[in-house]
């Protein structure tokens, strides 16, 4: 792990399983931030089926912002919450390993925190067909809810104190919920800012599975 106390913001990525192609696509937006005191801290989270070679490669490139951890598969959740403990930034935030970061993604979520503690947005969303734009309610997994009404891990940007303060709880709509419990706590804003990329067109995600089973079982 690098050893700088002085970071701005760390940048939290989990992989499972995740192809390179996306992954590579994901690092590339992050490195490519027009604000650059970050630290990217990719947590692989028991991967077999990527192409870790690659991915370990590209990260020795980029080591002086890039920091690979490894574990046993543990779940998104858990893997977020080890990165919070490794992190060395002010900020935290998050990224899904499918998808990116506009070049201002960053320097906006820095200005648009201002007096707030917890910062999330909507997202600009790729999608195949007008069906991809919804999710299923995390109320009522048989329901679909628009995007725009839900929370995406993805966007969550804040202070360390919130995420060291409540951490990620295994199950759907984790995203949400972290974000709802932060409501009691601190202070929290939902922005339309849209500057993080939602790749909502890669049919084996696993917002799309879990989608697709609690429809067919509906």
């Amino acid at each position: 792990m690098r050893n700088n106390n002085t970071t701005k913001v760390s940048v939290l990525m989990t992989v499972f399983n995740t192809d390179f192609f996306y992954t590579k696509r994901a690092i590339d937006s992050v490195l490519q931030q027009d604000f650059q005191d970050f630290e990217l801290l990719i947590i692989d989270d028991g991967s077999k089926e990527n192409d870790r070679e690659s991915l370990l490669n590209y990260v020795e490139k980029h080591e002086n912002k890039i920091s690979y951890i490894r574990h046993s598969n543990r779940g998104q959740s858990e893997s977020i919450n080890r990165g919070v403990l490794y992190s060395q930034g002010e900020y935290i935030t998050i990224i899904d390993s499918d998808d990116e970061y506009k070049p201002n993604h960053l320097s906006t979520c820095l200005r648009e925190i201002n007096e707030m503690d917890l910062i999330c947005s909507n997202s600009e969303t790729i999608v195949d067909s007008e069906n991809d734009y919804y999710v299923s309610d995390k109320n009522d997994l048989t329901k679909l809810i628009h995007l725009d009404e839900v929370i995406l891990f993805g966007t969550l940007f804040g202070r360390k104190k919130v995420f060291t303060t409540i951490d990620f709880k295994t199950g759907f709509a984790a995203d949400s919920d972290f974000y709802e419990r932060a409501t009691q706590l601190f202070r929290v804003k939902k922005l339309d800012l849209r500057t993080y990329v939602y790749h909502r067109n890669i049919p084996n995600s696993i917002c799309a599975i879990i989608k697709k089973a609690n429809l067919i079982s509906a």
